[in-house]
């Protein structure tokens, strides 16, 4: 297993680097399509997600700090209220060049599924985010967020869409909302999962891809990595991203 995730890590570096464009990130914080399953009644789950843009922005956007070489983390918590609802809070931080360690600002979020039971042709959820940030990360000191949850098995590959839609609740574009759709395409590989995410946001034509790779590790413990680049010319450059989650406890 070790040796598998040390090949996995330097393919996926090497295929950033070859694949190199430049990126946006819409969430360089929590870097992830949303599935399906949610955590069972009484379960607790503890997430942790780490994440470099090691080529970004340079300069500042209004209140907004410069992202190039930021490291930006989120700490989260999730609570199994019935085995269709969960309920999760996330706490943000961010080590900024030129600041160091800072508070980022901090999520709600609900998140429902519908039952098994109702034998839908798709599985359907719905997750609803709230945010508070500090000026230093965005213009909008409140945001909100939609995100309606489509995923299907096809031929044992796993596809999961979020056609996501946020709300600014604050600063200069209070009121607007935009499109920043998602999907992950999954499937296994041996012992592992590979995949392929999209990440966009329609008004600044952002279009991120990233190829991902799944570890299930002792302990009900799952490692998941990537490397994040783009279609386009808008903000970050390169993004790594890494997601630990501890399940069922």
């Amino acid at each position: 297993m070790r040796r598998t995730l040390l090949r996995t890590v330097g393919l996926l570096g090497v295929l950033g680097l070859l694949l190199y464009q430049p990126l946006a990130a819409q969430d360089t914080f929590e870097l992830e399509v949303y599935p399906y399953a949610t955590a069972h009644r009484g379960e607790w789950e503890l997430e942790a997600y780490v994440n470099h843009l090691s080529r970004g922005t340079k300069v500042f956007d209004g209140s907004v700090a410069p992202t190039d070489d930021q490291w930006r983390f989120a700490a989260q918590v999730t609570r199994g209220m019935s085995d269709h609802w969960e309920v999760g809070g996330y706490v943000l931080g961010a080590r900024v060049p030129g600041y160091g360690l800072e508070y980022a600002g901090w999520r709600a979020r609900t998140r429902v599924r519908a039952p098994a039971g109702w034998r839908l042709p798709v599985n359907l959820g719905l997750a609803v985010e709230i945010e508070w940030a500090r000026p230093l990360f965005s213009e909008s000191a409140r945001t909100l967020e939609l995100v309606p949850i489509i995923e299907r098995r096809i031929a044992g590959a796993q596809l999961i869409l979020n056609p996501t839609i946020e709300r600014d609740m604050a600063g200069p574009d209070n009121g607007a909302w935009e499109f920043e759709p998602r999907a992950r395409l999954a499937f296994p590989v041996g012992e592992v999962t590979m995949g392929f995410e999209y990440h966009g946001g329609w008004s600044e034509q952002v279009h991120q891809f990233y190829p991902t790779v799944d570890f299930e590790l002792p302990g009900h413990v799952e490692l998941h990595l990537g490397v994040g680049f783009g279609a386009t010319t808008s903000g970050d450059r390169l993004v790594f991203k890494t997601r630990f989650e501890i399940g069922d406890l």
